[in-house]
């Protein structure tokens, strides 16, 4: 099992968390991972990119550039990746950033309004881990119980209040029906 995963959006939306996550739950399994985090030189509004490899073997090369899995958070970065998908992979895109569609039809979609999502549920910051929830759902990689434990157990002591939100919109994203 081999599965190459890339985060795209742009600085400020947790892109980088968002890999660094699913990468700890890898090795929390003992599987090898990969974790390749690309930005631009600006702190916020640049692009913001992640490059996350599972396997149940030796990995050779940290670079994804065919996606099995792309996360788009925006429109630069779904007209950027989403022509690299591989056929028969899967775009996840947050639809309230991404209003257009993908027109390839050998590829799996799921559109998630996430950001629209956090912005109805007070849950400011969250559009990226209700996407993981999503993702989650979607992919089975991993268990839901053991990703929310490994991700509270990633926040800093000084951000307690930020718990029960991850937690929320987790379950959130995990829950929600997303549009083909």
């Amino acid at each position: 099992m081999v599965k190459n995963i890339l985060f795209a959006g742009f600085g400020g939306q947790g892109i980088l968390f968002m890999g660094k996550q699913l990468a700890k739950t890898a090795m929390h399994e003992n599987l090898q991972v990969s974790w390749l985090p690309s930005y631009g030189p600006e702190m916020r509004g640049g692009a913001a990119n992640c490059s996350v490899i599972i396997s149940d073997e030796e990995i050779g090369s940290p670079l994804v550039t065919a996606p099995d899995i792309l996360v788009a958070m925006n429109i630069p970065s779904f007209d950027k990746f989403e022509p690299a998908i591989k056929a028969g992979g899967l775009l996840i895109a947050d639809s309230t950033l991404v209003p257009k569609k993908s027109e390839r039809s050998d590829i799996n979609v799921c559109y998630i309004p996430a950001t629209q999502l956090a912005s109805d549920n007070k849950l400011p910051g969250g559009a990226n881990v209700i996407i993981l929830g999503q993702f989650l759902k979607i992919t089975k990689l991993f268990d839901i119980d053991t990703f929310i434990d490994l991700l509270v157990s990633s926040i800093p002591a000084s951000k307690t209040s930020l718990i029960e939100n991850n937690k929320r919109a987790l379950k959130l994203g995990y829950e929600y029906n997303c549009e083909a």
